[in-house]
């Protein structure tokens, strides 16, 4: 074994020590969940872009996301919801990167006019495939599930953050995901901060991401919170959001 292996190896042993450590720190944990409550004052997901399109996520979350892509290799990627796009941009620009035949099915009940617009003129665009209509819709979800027949997908949820709503995408789209990738849902996060925190918006504590994760995952023995994740990124909208597949589904 070469030197480098070594030192490769001693790395990823101490950073996985660390990470356990910091998992362990009460403190800092608390401290990090009052940053975000302070920083969701000031629309802190809003202020970051990916290639010219605001993305409207953690940057600590988008490394997250590059790493599972990289290290997933999925040929589509089923993202619903699109906003502004930058999500949606980013993880095209990513399979992009990968190389071959990959594309992302980014799916959103109203894709306003200029953020069509923006994407339609964007370099990222022969990576994406837009589709205007709700992510629940059953002939939208049998189409996409004729899309992705035999290929690798990743799955990521990031619309309607209501309990019900989140539940019936996890239902819908956990079957395209094989062993080893991931169902990854956004904002579960709500259920952390302090009630009325989206006064504006149809979630809240109670009845958002984080409660239909815990529901699905009392129906199904195929997917486990990812707990490196939680983890590690300290500051992320997705706490106990990212679910790994540990099973192949039944054919």
């Amino acid at each position: 074994m070469s030197g480098t292996q070594d030192d490769d190896q001693e790395f990823e042993a101490e950073n996985r020590a660390d990470i356990k450590k910091m998992a362990a720190d009460e403190e800092l944990n608390q401290a990090a969940m009052d940053l975000m409550v302070k920083a969701q004052d000031h629309k802190y997901s809003y202020h970051f872009r990916w290639m010219g399109r605001p993305i409207i996520q953690y940057p600590q979350d988008i490394i997250a996301m590059q790493e599972i892509i990289w290290q997933v290799q999925p040929d589509i990627i089923v993202e619903t919801g699109v906003a502004r796009g930058g999500s949606t941009v980013f993880h095209a620009s990513l399979l992009n990167l990968l190389g071959g035949e990959r594309k992302i099915i980014a799916i959103d009940i109203d894709i306003r006019a200029h953020n069509r617009k923006a994407l339609d003129e964007h370099p990222m665009r022969p990576w994406i495939e837009l589709i205007e209509a709700s992510s629940i819709d059953p002939d939208l979800v049998e189409q996409v599930k004729r899309q992705c027949a035999g290929k690798r997908v990743l799955v990521i949820l990031d619309s309607n953050h209501t309990h019900e709503h989140v539940l019936a995408e996890l239902e819908a789209y956990a079957p395209l995901v094989g062993k080893d990738s991931y169902l990854i849902v956004m904002d579960t996060v709500v259920e952390d901060l302090p009630p009325g925190s989206f006064p504006d918006r149809s979630w809240d504590v109670g009845d958002n991401p984080k409660t239909a994760v815990r529901e699905f995952l009392k129906t199904t023995d195929r997917f486990e919170i990812d707990g490196v994740q939680d983890a590690k990124l300290l500051l992320t909208v997705a706490p106990s959001g990212y679910l790994r597949c540990i099973k192949d589904a039944m054919s």
